[in-house]
């Protein structure tokens, strides 16, 4: 086999002078063939950058690239939500649109309903025993109003009659005291008037002198023997929680079917 020795550049410069027989031409030659070689590495060492450059452009932009992708899929997903999201809006919008073309229709049918509640309303005050009919009659007269109002909601239309009705059927299990004025043989006078339920309704003049009762057969006050008057007194000051609850020995008819 065949081994190839190293050789110092001057001596191939020297063999090759000798080759050439050291003239000056050869020398140029070597010259050039220098010039060329550093030429060539200057060109490789600009074209390895040129590469290196262009190698971490490329790395760059493939890790922008698998960002911009990561990115894309995760749009894709969230654009997936939101079509969901916009299903299901769509469904309940219908569901509501359903709902209010309902409520819609019941409104059409519960004015009218409303609307005989309370005409019934001002009946059951007209015919019930007269107490406190000034503050009855104006209820009457707001509930009338407030149908007609257009600032008002229906339920809450509604739940004002409701409320009328539940404050009506609060005095049939009550008990109560209050003053007014009373025509009492053609004259105006103060009197203090008990309420018992609905069952029963006595006045008494402030001085206890006079003392009697609403028939409601007759709708008429009558008046009651004078034997009643202290049973009366006694229903006041129980009304009006100064004494304690106690039996009243009361008529529940016109006076004269219990003289």
């Amino acid at each position: 086999m065949r081994l190839w020795t190293p050789v110092p550049i001057a001596a191939v410069v020297a063999a090759t002078g000798l080759i050439l027989g050291g003239s000056g031409a050869a020398a140029d030659t070597l010259d050039q063939i220098f010039q060329v070689r550093g030429a060539t590495h200057a060109a490789a060492k600009k074209s390895q950058q040129t590469i290196d450059r262009l190698a971490d452009q490329t790395a760059t932009l493939l890790q922008q690239y698998r960002a911009e992708t990561s990115q894309v899929d995760s749009l894709r997903v969230y654009n997936d939500q939101l079509q969901k999201l916009v299903t299901s809006q769509g469904k309940e919008k219908a569901k509501l649109q359903s709902e209010i073309d309902s409520v819609t229709e019941i409104e059409r049918e519960i004015m009218p309903l409303m609307q005989r509640m309370v005409d019934m309303f001002a009946q059951i005050v007209d015919a019930d025993v007269p107490f406190l009919l000034d503050e009855r009659h104006a209820r009457v007269e707001r509930l009338r109003d407030l149908l007609n109002r257009s600032d008002v909601t229906v339920a809450e239309k509604y739940r004002l009659i409701i409320e009328a009705y539940s404050i009506e059927n609060s005095f049939g299990h009550s008990i109560e005291a209050y003053q007014d004025t009373l025509n009492v043989g053609g004259q105006e006078r103060d009197v203090d008037f008990l309420r018992i339920g609905r069952v029963a309704l006595y006045y008494q003049t402030r001085d206890g002198e006079l003392s009697g009762a609403w028939d409601q057969n007759s709708k008429a006050w009558v008046e009651l023997d004078s034997s009643f008057a202290d049973p009366i007194k006694k229903g006041l000051k129980v009304a009006r929680k100064q004494s304690p609850p106690d039996l009243l020995l009361l008529p529940l008819q016109g006076a004269e079917d219990v003289r």
